[in-house]
């Protein structure tokens, strides 16, 4: 009928268990209650017969006799229900009329309120059957003989238990059909609040795989809009993305394109020429044309690492690093280039500086930075490799430096102000992205020595994290 692994299926097996225990319960409850019904109906029988049985009493003799009269004794005949017993005993507690061996009043039994009249109810066994007994004390004032009687009626309890399980069985009847009747209108009720979803999932089906925009509203439930809407704002963010992946590729595809038809162009030209320092002519050129493109696809491979390493941050995959060190390390590492360029390269970083970060893409921020202020800074020249306690890193240097109405777009992909110098002009890209990863701002700012500064702050981590 219903899986159980739906919403339907599982609201629907939910209500059907409480239902059943409030069934089970109702039951039981009926069936005590039906029991009380039928003692309190049935206890008055037995009162009326004792009572009917205690007005036949009479003394002959100097002794108590019962006459116990036919109608009464009717009343004592088998019926469809059961069957009922008396026991007629003088003041003296000797049976004069009626079974034999009726059990007696338990000690304690009180006398029951509800009737006027000296009786007491309790229940008992007798022939091996439950019984009802009510026992009524009749008070005997004769000259020769002063003192109480004592009638015992029994009934066994087929017709109580009967009339108990009626009602149970009543009541759980009717308890079934109104439950039968929620679970039908509780089916009905989901089907119709799950329509919109059906709708919604037939207008994602039928989508083709390019189209993102968004899903309606208009015949959604208020409980369900905020769905709707994070999925909304799921492709947004996705359509962005793949914006950006196809702008991207675009651009990749035309930063490509030249530097290959130049290659190859340069190996065409060399093959049609007949001397050797042609053939060497173009090899070299080709080996710079062949590195400049290892240093793009490398740098488009950095970018894309940058995108996993943004991920990893983002899921809380950071860890506690020393900038200072990483400062150092690095600078150790371009030392040879700078000094291949004439260019001296300096470090600032005098003590220990914890944050949180990728260290790959720092260090990958880190060469680019310095690279780049290595590419623009003559010979002779100075790079300066800061790091201060407030985790904000500086690298400055004294070259030509950028115009303030530049220094937007140089974050931009291949985007070069100046042609004459190699490069891919992705460096100071892969830097932006990077510290967009890290929530940290970039700025450029003009040298002390007329060139340019470029300013990343970084979130300094807590002290109590630095120890953990």
């Amino acid at each position: 009928m219903f899986k159980f692994d739906s919403l339907r299926g599982r609201l629907l097996w939910n209500l059907s268990l409480l239902l059943v225990v409030l069934m089970l319960a109702s039951g039981f409850s009926a069936y005590f209650n039906g029991r009380e019904a039928a003692d309190t109906a049935y206890d008055r029988t037995l009162l009326a017969s004792a009572r009917t049985i205690a007005a036949g009493l009479s003394q002959r003799d100097g002794s108590l006799s019962a006459d116990v009269p036919y109608v009464a004794l009717d009343t004592f005949a088998y019926d469809s229900a059961g069957r009922i017993y008396y026991q007629v005993n003088d003041i003296h507690q000797r049976l004069i009329s009626g079974y034999e061996q009726l059990p007696a009043p338990p000690p304690g039994t009180p006398r029951t309120d509800d009737y006027p009249a000296l009786a007491r109810f309790y229940n008992g066994q007798y022939l091996g059957q439950n019984v009802r007994v009510v026992s009524l004390l009749k008070a005997v004032s004769e000259p020769n003989m002063n003192g109480m009687a004592e009638i015992r009626v029994a009934e066994t309890d087929e017709a109580r238990v009967s009339m108990a399980r009626s009602l149970m069985a009543d009541t759980l009847l009717r308890l079934g059909m109104l439950g039968l009747g929620a679970l039908i209108v509780v089916w009905f009720a989901v089907s119709a609040a799950l329509r919109p979803l059906e709708r919604l999932r037939t207008a994602v089906e039928e989508r083709q795989p390019d189209d993102l925009r968004p899903l309606p509203l208009v015949s959604v439930q208020r409980e369900l809009r905020p769905l709707v809407q994070a999925l909304n704002h799921f492709t947004e963010r996705l359509r962005g993305q793949f914006e950006r992946q196809a702008q991207f590729i675009a651009d990749a595809a035309h930063e490509l394109r030249t530097p290959l038809a130049v290659l190859k162009a340069r190996l065409e030209l060399g093959l049609r020429a007949n001397e050797p320092p042609t053939w060497r002519n173009t090899l070299e050129q080709a080996a710079d044309d062949t590195d400049r493109l290892t240093l793009l696809a490398n740098q488009l491979l950095s970018l894309a690492r940058i995108e996993n390493g943004a991920r990893a941050i983002a899921e809380g995959g950071a860890q506690l690093l020393d900038l200072s060190q990483l400062a150092r390390e690095l600078g150790m590492a371009m030392a040879p280039l700078a000094h291949a360029r004439g260019v001296a390269l300096a470090l600032e970083a005098d003590q220990p500086v914890w944050m949180r970060g990728e260290p790959t893409l720092l260090s990958e921020l880190l060469s680019n930075l310095v690279d780049n202020a290595l590419a623009h800074t003559p010979q002779g020249g100075n790079v300066i490799l800061r790091v201060t306690p407030h985790a904000v890193l500086e690298v400055e240097d004294d070259g030509p430096g950028i115009p303030f109405e530049d220094r937007e777009r140089v974050f931009e992909r291949f985007y070069r102000r100046n042609h004459q110098v190699a490069g891919s002009g992705l460096g100071l890209a892969i830097v932006g992205e990077i510290c967009r990863a890290h929530l940290a701002p970039i700025s450029l700012h003009d040298g002390e020595q007329g060139g340019l500064k470029v300013r990343v702050s970084f979130v300094l981590a807590d002290r109590r994290t630095q120890t953990s």
